[in-house]
C-alpha cells in the first residue's frame, strides 16, 4: 500500500480541490493520503480542513511552523516517520493524477527500488479548465532531470533518515534524496512510458524573490546555497545526514510558550547583530530562551546620518533590515532549525522578531 504525502502551506483551494478530486476517482483505492499543513494562516487552515471533509481518505495534520521558513524536507519527513504503509509517494498540491496512477504505482512498486515520474505541465488557461485527464493539452513535459514526483520504499527512507533538513525554501532536496538512496544501494527507476500526472500552472517561485524585505519570508541566494549543499553531500557520498530527531517539529506547547516571551529590542548596528549571531546564540544553554526584535537605529534614516556618512564622518555602522534578515535566516536554517523557534517580519516591515528555545 502507498501513502500519498502532500506538503502544503497557504495555497489556493481550487488547486487543492482539483488534485484531491483526481485521487477520489482512482481505479485502485488501495492507498492512504496525508496532507501536512506546514503552518497555513488560521483562515486558510480552517477552510482547508472544511474542504477536506469532502475527501474521507485524506488525513490532515496541522504543524505549528507558520512562523518558520518553508521546508518541504521537514514537512515530508514528518509524514514519513508516521507512515504505516510499505511505500510513500511524494506528492505536490499542483498535481492532477491520471485515474490509473495508483494502480500503476501499486503494480510496479518494489521494496528494493524507487520510482519517479514525468510530469505534463499545463498552461495557466488550461489549468483552470475542468476536463477529464486525457483531455488536457500539455504545454511541455519534464524529463529524468526533474526528480520531485517520486515513490520510495518507506523503510529505505527511514534508513537514511528522510530528506535532508538543511534544505529550506526551494531547491535540491529531491536530487539529494535520490543520490543518497542510490548510495545506500537503492536504485531509482524513471517511468517514462506515459504521462500519469499533470502540473497546474503557478508563477515561478524564484520570480517572486525580492531584493527588499518582505513579510513573506525570503532568503537571498538560498537556491545557490541549497545547490552547494547538495553537491557537498554528493561529493562526500553521504547516505544519512539528519539527527535521530528528524521529522520532529515545534509542538503547540512550545509555540505558545514562545509567544508569551517578552521581547528585547536591539538595533541594526553591525556590532549588535554580529554579537547576537556569534556571541549570544552559540552560548544558549539547555532550557534557555532568546527573544529579540531587530529594529533600525533611530538615526539610521535621518538626513543628518546620511549626510555624515556621505562626508566620511563616523556614524554607527549598520546593516539594512534585509541584510539582518538574510544573516539571521541563514544562521537559523543551517544551525538552529532543529530547535523550537519563531521568526516574523512586522506588518510595516520595521522589525524582525526572533524567538528560540534551546
Amino acid at each position: 500500500m502507498i501513502t500519498v504525502i502532500y506538503p502544503y502551506r497557504n495555497r489556493d483551494f481550487e488547486r487543492v480541490r482539483r488534485s484531491l478530486d483526481s485521487l477520489k476517482i482512482q481505479t485502485d483505492t488501495n492507498f492512504k493520503t496525508v496532507l501536512v499543513d506546514y503552518g497555513s494562516d488560521e483562515t486558510t487552515a480552517c477552510a482547508v480542513q472544511e474542504l477536506i471533509q469532502n475527501y474521507p481518505f485524506v488525513d490532515y495534520h496541522y504543524l505549528f511552523t507558520g512562523a518558520q521558513p518553508w521546508s518541504r524536507s521537514i514537512a515530508l519527513n514528518y509524514a514519513i516517520r508516521k507512515a504505516d504503509t510499505d511505500y510513500c509517494f511524494m506528492a505536490d498540491i499542483d498535481m492532477i493524477f491520471a485515474p490509473d496512477f495508483i494502480a500503476f504505482a501499486n503494480q510496479y512498486a518494489r521494496l528494493d527500488e524507487g520510482l519517479y515520474f514525468p510530469v505534463g505541465f499545463l498552461s495557466e488557461a488550461e489549468s483552470s479548465a475542468k476536463k477529464s485527464f486525457d483531455q488536457y493539452v500539455i504545454k511541455f513535459s519534464s524529463n529524468r532531470e526533474a526528480a520531485g514526483m517520486s515513490l520510495f520504499p518507506t523503510e529505505k527512507l527511514r534508513q537514511i533518515r528522510g530528506y535532508d533538513q538543511f534544505f529550506h525554501f526551494w531547491g535540491s532536496e529531491d536530487n539529494d534524496i535520490h543520490n543518497r538512496l542510490k548510495q545506500l544501494g537503492c536504485p531509482i527507476r524513471f517511468c517514462d512510458d506515459t504521462i500519469r500526472m499533470l502540473h497546474q500552472w503557478h508563477p515561478n517561485f524564484r520570480q517572486t524573490e525580492s531584493p527588499l524585505l518582505k513579510r513573506e519570508l525570503q532568503l537571498s541566494g538560498v537556491a545557490e546555497l541549497n545547490q552547494e549543499h547538495f553537491r557537498f553531500n554528493q561529493q562526500q557520498q553521504f547516505t544519512t545526514v539528519n539527527s535521530e530527531n528528524w521529522g520532529i517539529v515545534i509542538n503547540e506547547k512550545d509555540y505558545n510558550s514562545l509567544q508569551q516571551l517578552p521581547v528585547r529590542k536591539i538595533t541594526n548596528r553591525k556590532s549588535v547583530v554580529d554579537h547576537l549571531l556569534f556571541g549570544e546564540l552559540p552560548r544558549l544553554k539547555e532550557g534557555q530562551t532568546l527573544s529579540v526584535c531587530i529594529e533600525e537605529e533611530p538615526s539610521y534614516n535621518s538626513f543628518k546620518y546620511k549626510l555624515k556618512k556621505l562626508l566620511g564622518k563616523k556614524v554607527p555602522d549598520c546593516y539594512t533590515l534585509k541584510e539582518c534578515n538574510d544573516l539571521l535566516l541563514r544562521h537559523i536554517v543551517t544551525q538552529y532549525a532543529h530547535l523550537p523557534y519563531t521568526y516574523k517580519i512586522s506588518e510595516n516591515l520595521s522589525g524582525i522578531e526572533f524567538k528560540i528555545k534551546k
